[in-house]
């Protein structure tokens, strides 16, 4: 049911026109600080930008990110993990009038999930950051966030004063040069400068060994006669890839319930710890003849 919702939604926005933009590039490279820039090249109507749904220089729906106690919170509240969190901003959507929407995100698999989350079709148009900014400018910006703890909100300090006035740090305004133009005069832009309490607390990384626990769970919670002989797990470009060799009994239907462990390893790691997936690759190195005892996960499956 859930699906043919996504469906649904899905072609009513295509046949509304709608495009869905991506601005891409790793934490604190400057792309909040970039967003109403590019919004206003593309003449993108709406922004969603850590877990907030902005509309001009407005905070129309949503919840900031930036306002969390913590860093994994914070990746979950960016994620739409928080299910009233995404139905408020998807109803906002489906009753507001729009072409054009920016999604930013680290990577290209975390702003294709919020894209899902919220019903949306898959971006089309990806941005780096590394397109619209040159190198130094990005190093500028990591070491503002690195040493300083700064972040950027791309709305107006009215707003964020109203709304988050613990994490405000102060306003800056950016003006737009319009080359070549006769028609159209410079535009200024003022952005909010903000010092998340995650950020003034050092930085929060989970380990190898950490996920390889969660997965070990997992597959133990999902069915305990399913062993694991090895994990490899990569993170490249903020994605995790894992390639988990399982030892399973005879008996055991590789075209279903493995399928279903696989979903089920996604599902609960990026819901507990708000990283982004991008594969996990099963592979069956061993087929044990033995008695199958199947064991109940919490959502009923066996």
């Amino acid at each position: 049911m859930f699906s043919l919702k996504k469906i649904y939604h899905h072609i009513v926005w295509v046949f509304q026109g709608v495009q869905v933009f991506a601005l891409v590039g790793k934490s604190g490279s400057g792309k909040s600080f970039r967003a109403q820039l590019v919004a206003d090249k593309y003449g993108i109507d709406f922004i969603i930008d850590d877990g907030l749904l902005i509309r001009g220089e407005k905070i129309v729906a949503g919840t900031s990110a930036k306002k969390e106690k913590g860093v994994l919170t914070a990746i979950k509240t960016a994620l739409f993990a928080n299910k009233d969190h995404a139905d408020e901003v998807r109803k906002t959507l489906e009753r507001e009038k729009f072409k054009r929407i920016l999604i930013i995100g680290t990577s290209i698999p975390m702003v294709k999930k919020i894209a899902s989350t919220l019903n949306l079709p898959q971006p089309t148009h990806i941005i780096k950051i590394q397109d619209i900014a040159t190198l130094d400018e990005i190093e500028k910006a990591r070491r503002s966030r690195d040493e300083e703890g700064k972040h950027i909100i791309p709305v107006p300090a009215i707003e964020i004063k109203k709304n988050y006035p613990h994490i405000f740090f102060e306003s800056i305004k950016v003006l737009l040069k319009r080359k070549f133009s006769i028609s159209k005069k410079n535009k200024e832009f003022e952005k909010t400068v903000v010092r998340p309490d995650y950020s003034r607390k050092g930085k929060v990384a989970i380990s190898q060994e950490a996920l390889t626990q969660m997965v070990l769970h997992c597959v133990n919670e999902f069915d305990s006669s399913i062993k694991v002989s090895k994990i490899i797990i990569k993170n490249e470009s903020d994605k995790y890839i894992f390639n988990v060799f399982l030892d399973i009994p005879y008996g055991t239907q590789i075209s279903g319930d493995v399928h279903r462990l696989q979903r089920y390893i996604v599902e609960n790691i990026e819901r507990f710890t708000g990283i982004i997936i991008d594969e996990v690759n099963l592979t069956v190195s061993k087929i044990s003849f033995m008695k199958k005892i199947f064991k109940k996960n919490s959502s009923g499956t066996t």
